[in-house]
């Protein structure tokens, strides 16, 4: 029996390829790459935005979401410690929305700000001079004090495991030996 083709339900276009490569993404506010180009910055995908390194610190993140999209902008990374000095400087920089209303370490410049482009670029001229209020070594935790654990409890008598003790009650008495052996056999 001869065997059927499968049928396309569209051909390609002439001169595409078969397995053609995805289109990169267009990166988000490039600018601030090009700002940051002294310090050999590089990024990674991160949460479908574009996570900025220098050194082993992240120091921001780059999105631009569709539509009315609060927290599209230049993320900076930073713990809340800095925040209110921070915001001195970068008016504009607030909490970002998108894990909660908690506060955390990220603080956004928005795209809809007023002076966007000015104010992310003062946060690249900061991360260039090594401000140490901005950025973050991934994986690195605060500095907590230490739980300490209660000490182990112990009787003043000796205890003996209970793996020696069952040894101990498994062994069998003393053998006897060889004669009274014979002569205890030899009565049965």
């Amino acid at each position: 029996m001869k065997k059927k083709t499968p049928r396309r339900a569209s051909a390609l276009p002439a001169g595409e390829a078969i397995f053609s490569a995805k289109k990169a993404k267009a990166l988000p506010h490039p600018f601030v790459l090009d700002a940051l180009e002294a310090a050999l910055p590089e990024t990674r995908p991160m949460f479908g935005c574009t996570a900025v390194y220098v050194g082993e610190k992240i120091v921001m993140i780059l999105r631009d979401k569709a539509g009315a999209d609060p927290d599209s902008g230049v993320w900076i990374a930073t713990i809340p410690e800095h925040h209110d000095s921070l915001r001195r400087e970068l008016p504009s920089l607030r909490s970002i929305t998108v894990f909660g209303s908690g506060v955390t370490g990220w603080q956004v410049l928005p795209v809809t700000g007023p002076e966007f482009e000015e104010e992310a670029l003062r946060a690249c001229e900061m991360v260039l001079v090594g401000d140490p209020r901005i950025g973050k070594i991934p994986g690195e935790k605060r500095k907590t004090t230490p739980r300490v654990k209660p000490a182990a409890k112990t009787t003043e008598r000796a205890v003996t495991s209970k793996p020696a003790a069952k040894a101990a009650a498994k062994k069998p008495a003393a053998k006897a030996t060889k004669p009274a052996a014979k002569a205890q056999r030899a009565s049965r």
